[in-house]
């Protein structure tokens, strides 16, 4: 059975002062946040890379409250210490989402503390599945059942998947090909074309739109049953004005900008839908919910594919390339013996 937590552990602490530093640091428990309400604390086995991550060490990256902070917003590990009943030491769980690895230390350490409403038991995945699928994962699983609950099926015309080689797209175009949807897979990566194949993808195409200086129309050639977005700004607008009637798009990014410049068009002469995904804030039973998906039916069989493994020790190397565009699908972090 796993130890208690020791006097002492390592993490990686980022830290403000001239800008922001990331180094290993020799922590004791009192680092550890003092939890109001049952909590549960956790030995971290994994985490993962996520262009949040990234942002959590950039410079005015806007989303972490106070330094110091240790990143990772994914932790799948197994329980130490609990004060819920509904969490047994020795058990398997992830936590993701909140304030994981923003606002309260997250994954990139030995160990973690956080609200046992925040955490996920686990029954058939592993704690290194759980961590690869992770936010990213989550966040397609959410985009893939937005879809479907609007009413969209295979039959009705292909799918596409915007900013295809990061980790949702990876993911949707993963899930979305087992659920016999016709995926097409839009990427500016041309080294992603054989990983999202592999996945299923029927088609490789280049980033959307193709004249990205173009205006914006507000009503394009009718294309897609369906869409996964995950860049927004042109791209996003393109897509819905090239939905055909009664589509939908779940959006759940903005590496293309937060602005939407669109008309009310596609939405009233074409019934389309746009539909917002957001992983941080869904209450803790749906959250529970989608895992058990995940664990069953909607369980990813393609993550070898989508997926490179480093240790939290050189987990400096995949934020930056995360945060200029280079990693391609998941990438997640060996945290238990990784600071070896």
């Amino acid at each position: 059975m796993t130890e208690p937590v020791p006097s002492s552990f390592s993490a990686l602490v980022a830290r403000e002062s001239d800008g922001i530093t990331l180094s290993r640091e020799t922590v004791d428990s009192s680092f550890l946040p003092t939890v109001d309400g049952p909590s549960v604390t956790i030995a971290v086995e994994y985490s993962s890379v996520n262009f949040k991550d990234a942002l959590a060490i950039t410079p005015k990256g806007g989303v972490v409250k106070e330094y110091p902070i240790v990143p990772g917003i994914d932790i799948a590990g197994t329980v130490v210490e609990s004060t819920s009943a509904d969490f047994a030491v020795g058990q398997r769980v992830v936590a993701h989402g909140y304030d994981i690895g923003t606002a309260q230390h997250g994954g990139y350490a030995e160990y973690a503390r956080v609200r046992a409403e925040w955490v996920v038991p686990l029954t058939t995945l592993s704690t290194r599945e759980a961590a690869t699928i992770g936010t990213a994962g989550f966040t397609a699983a959410m985009s893939v059942l937005a879809l479907q609950a609007a009413g969209i099926t295979p039959s009705d015309g292909p799918i596409l998947v915007t900013g295809a080689s990061g980790g949702v797209g990876t993911v949707s175009v993963d899930l979305l090909s087992a659920a016999g949807f016709d995926v097409h897979a839009s990427t500016g990566k041309d080294a992603a074309a054989d990983v999202l194949t592999g996945l299923g993808a029927s088609n490789v195409i280049a980033r959307l739109p193709s004249d990205p200086d173009a205006k914006p129309r507000p009503l394009g050639r009718t294309e897609w049953a369906g869409a996964v977005d995950c860049v927004g700004g042109k791209t996003l607008a393109h897509v819905l004005s090239t939905l055909r009637y009664g589509g939908a798009v779940a959006a759940s990014g903005l590496t293309g900008g937060a602005q939407l410049a669109t008309t009310v068009l596609p939405f009233i002469l074409r019934g389309v839908s746009l539909l917002g995904i957001d992983s941080v804030q869904l209450p803790i039973a749906e959250r529970r919910a989608i895992w058990q998906q995940l664990e069953t039916d909607l369980r990813p069989h393609r993550l070898d594919l989508l997926t490179t493994e480093v240790p939290v020790s050189n987990v400096q190397a995949a934020l930056d390339s995360i945060s200029t565009g280079q990693l391609i699908g998941r990438t997640v972090v060996a945290v238990a013996g990784g600071f070896d």
